[in-house]
């Protein structure tokens, strides 16, 4: 409601009851209504003042310093000073729904320390066990002299590959941090992915052996496949998730990938027939150092960042990944690219004869 409505309003209520008033007293009709007039007049002009001074002009520098900090300095300047026709019916749904975005701010200000005092954690946990593992080879090691050359040189391999495991950790980290903070770019290229599926087959061949479990390539398009991505960054992504399906796969079993043309995307899917994952676990497969299994990881080996950055490459891509997996069974994980529009050849044009 405006305020002068609402001044007017208050005005005609009061002069309404002093006229009634008057008439209960005089009964005259002319004094009855010069006494309407004149309250009226007076009320309004009295309540307006009033209003205005000590009420309205306050909800307007409220309203203004809400709409002010939610658009923020630099967005207020360049709009102009915003000032409502009427901040008295728009102040509580300002005030609402300010309230409702600063508890989601602290929602998810909660949920970040949370994810910031689990992830120190566990990056102290992973950290520790090399360490501490480092630490007694050396000390045995001390302690023996070197008399018994092959006990030594036994150490000495266990130490080297606690060294090399905080190498992975510390490499993985510094490479999660840099493409959170986008300081890592994404050289987009035009190339066939079925040739970078072969090439990484043909990287991890000898790994695969070593794990017994035979890989498979679906490739059901005889022509390549072109996509617009980082090659080098889908490159680790494929690695990572076939060396994952070999971690985490049977004996004697396989890992098959597949690719498959969609309208404007490409979905490249890894498949294990390994041990899978329990459905609650999948929400949080993505974070870093998450384990399923925690006894196994730890035999396994690697950083636990693996699948981290698997994520990030893709949504640096501005594309998707997601796992579907049935324990006992497998996994799959599928993640999409951008397809590149090939480019048509030229018809042969028979030259012109003069």
């Amino acid at each position: 409601m405006n305020l002068r409505v609402l001044v007017l309003i208050n005005s005609a209520a009061v002069a309404i009851s002093l006229s009634a008033v008057n008439y209960y007293f005089q009964h005259k009709w002319y004094d009855m209504m010069i006494t309407f007039l004149v309250t009226l007049i007076s009320s309004y002009i009295v309540f307006y003042y009033l209003i205005e001074k000590y009420i309205y002009s306050k909800i307007k520098l409220i309203y203004k310093l809400i709409h002010n900090l939610k658009l923020g300095r630099d967005l207020r300047d360049a709009l102009g000073e915003h000032v409502t026709a009427d901040p008295i019916n728009d102040v509580e749904q300002e005030v609402k729904e300010w309230a409702r975005l600063k508890k989601m701010e602290i929602d998810d200000l909660k949920k970040q320390e949370k994810f910031r005092r689990d992830f120190l954690s566990n990056i102290s946990h992973e950290f520790k066990t090399p360490l501490f593992a480092i630490q007694g080879y050396i000390e045995a090691l001390q302690d023996d002299d070197l008399e018994d050359k092959d006990l030594a040189h036994q150490f000495l391999n266990k130490a080297s590959k606690n060294v090399d495991r905080l190498s992975y950790l510390i490499k993985d980290l510094d490479e999660i941090s840099k493409l959170e903070s986008g300081e890592i770019p994404i050289n987009y290229t035009k190339f066939r992915i079925n040739d970078l599926v072969k090439e990484v087959m043909d990287s991890l061949e000898f790994k695969a052996s070593q794990h017994n479990i035979k890989m498979i390539f679906k490739q059901k398009y005889d022509e390549g496949i072109f996509v617009n991505a980082d090659r080098q960054k889908i490159q680790q992504v494929l690695v990572n998730l076939i060396d994952n399906s070999f971690k985490y796969g049977k004996d004697g079993g396989s890992t098959a990938i597949s690719i498959f043309t969609l309208h404007d995307q490409v979905l490249v899917e890894v498949t294990d027939d390994g041990i899978g994952i329990e459905e609650k676990f999948l929400p949080r497969l993505f974070e870093r150092f998450f384990r399923t299994d925690t006894s196994r990881s730890r035999q396994i080996g690697g950083s636990g960042l693996g699948l981290a950055i698997v994520k990030h490459i893709i949504e640096a891509h501005q594309q998707t990944i997601n796992v579907r997996s049935t324990e006992g069974l497998g996994s799959t994980f599928g993640f999409t690219l951008q397809k590149a529009k090939q480019s048509l050849p030229f018809p042969n044009i028979p030259a012109l004869k003069s």
